[in-house]
């Protein structure tokens, strides 16, 4: 069970992020606003990877984990730069609802590429996430 302590932390994190970013994006543009956030990020990642990486673990990465990574960080700086946009133009009760769609196509894109399987308890799950979604950005 510790990936749902890890993963209750990175909702709280998640959901502190919104509001944050809500209020640090009024008066910025939202691709300023995004490059700001993102150079924090980089400077607190390099640091903690630093501390916590065996000697040499760098250069033994294989290509293969370097060109997924690589669209990994594509993929998230296209997501925030998005999202920062979204923030700037729309409230945060709405945005952040229609983002956690994330989990729903995170599912398919699972289901799809990687083999998982969906169960009923899943789709009921994937289902109710897209309700909730949808009725709390027409509100």
């Amino acid at each position: 069970m510790q990936w749902l302590f890890w993963a209750v932390l990175s909702a709280l994190f998640a959901g502190a992020t919104a509001v944050l970013a809500k209020i640090g994006v009024a008066g910025v543009n939202s691709n300023l606003a995004t490059a700001i956030r993102t150079s924090v990020i980089l400077i607190f990642s390099w640091l903690i990877a630093l501390v916590t990486t065996r000697s040499g673990e760098l250069w033994s990465i294989e290509k293969k984990t370097w060109i997924f990574l690589i669209l990994s960080g594509l993929a998230t700086g296209l997501s925030w730069l998005c999202y920062f946009r979204a923030l700037q133009v729309g409230d945060v009760s709405k945005v952040a609802p229609i983002d956690k769609l994330s989990v729903v196509i995170a599912m398919v894109l699972a289901i799809t590429f990687l083999g998982e399987k969906l169960n009923i308890r899943d789709g009921i799950g994937a289902g109710l996430i897209v309700l909730g979604a949808v009725v709390l950005a027409l509100r």
